[in-house]
């Protein structure tokens, strides 16, 4: 692109006027190029750092005219290339998909289900949870076969909510006394209800039928079997820390759709497979 020429002495102002709004536009359509250039070179470069690709830098470079030294700089400035000689796990919220691949080969491919992205606004209105798949690199921290999964708080909250219920959180030592005379409590690692004769009665709690008493869904204590859903994370889990995870399901429609609460879930044939494959340590790199 050739340098605009500055205005001639005798232009009228009318002149002058329409001279400069060309430079700018100029200016403008370079800024734009410049602009334009550098996001494809980032885009591409994001996904050639997990490819390992030498020979589609090259190509990045010629059709985005990036000199090798930039864009090495940026290659280099990605947080933790993965080594080309360790597999790793990669996973795809925007196309729903998981693999596991060592260098250019993908070992193992699977449809995933990833998080919803909806808001839980808590009853005390101040708090908002969002269901958002984690983005960046983690690690396999932990290999879990039959997994049970340890509801949150949150998860009580959810379904008072869904059934227009109050809230009440359940403490060891401090029996819920209820309105018909009875209470509950926990004995052991059981939560129970204990009626005025004094005879206990172990309750059941699964997923979608927690304990409910007086019009209000009741949080069990940790480490209570009541705070225990088996089968809710299928037959296998591959633990990431703070609470995310790839693991199976109970519901394999939901495969293929953002709908978790922010976990991988896999069809429990999918995740027996990745399970066998993936030690611990494994890097694992979600986008």
């Amino acid at each position: 692109m050739t340098a605009p020429r500055l205005a001639p002495a005798n232009w009228s102002p009318v002149d002058r006027l329409l001279g400069a709004l060309v430079v700018l536009a100029a200016l403008l359509a370079l800024a734009l190029s410049l602009v334009t250039r550098r996001d494809l070179v980032a885009r591409n470069a994001a996904r050639m750092a997990f490819e390992r690709n030498d020979a589609e830098i090259e190509v990045v470079q010629r059709d985005a005219s990036a000199g090798t030294d930039s864009l090495r700089a940026l290659l280099d400035s990605l947080p933790d290339v993965p080594s080309p000689d360790r597999p790793v796990i990669v996973v795809s919220i925007a196309e729903n998909r998981v693999w596991y691949k060592l260098r250019d080969s993908v070992l193992f491919t699977a449809r995933v289900a990833t998080g919803s992205g909806k808001e839980l606004v808590l009853q005390d209105g101040k708090q908002v949870v969002r269901f958002e798949t984690p983005r960046g690199k983690f690690t396999v921290q932990r290999r879990d076969s039959a997994p049970a999964w340890v509801p949150p708080d949150w998860h009580y909250a959810e379904q008072a909510n869904k059934k227009k219920l109050g809230l009440v959180q359940l403490v060891r030592g401090k029996p819920l006394l209820l309105a018909d005379g009875s209470r509950i409590t926990v004995v052991g690692n059981d939560v129970v209800r204990q009626g005025a004769d004094g005879e206990s009665q172990p309750l059941t709690a699964s997923d979608g039928r927690e304990i409910v008493a007086d019009g209000k869904v009741v949080i069990p204590p940790l480490g209570t079997n009541q705070r225990k859903y088996p089968e809710v994370l299928g037959s296998f889990r591959l633990y990431l820390g703070d609470g995310y995870a790839l693991h199976g399901t109970n519901a394999p429609s939901s495969i293929g759709r953002a709908v978790s609460h922010g976990c991988v879930r896999l069809r429990n044939q999918d995740i027996a497979a990745l399970y066998q494959m993936t030690d611990l340590g494994t890097p694992v790199y979600i986008y």
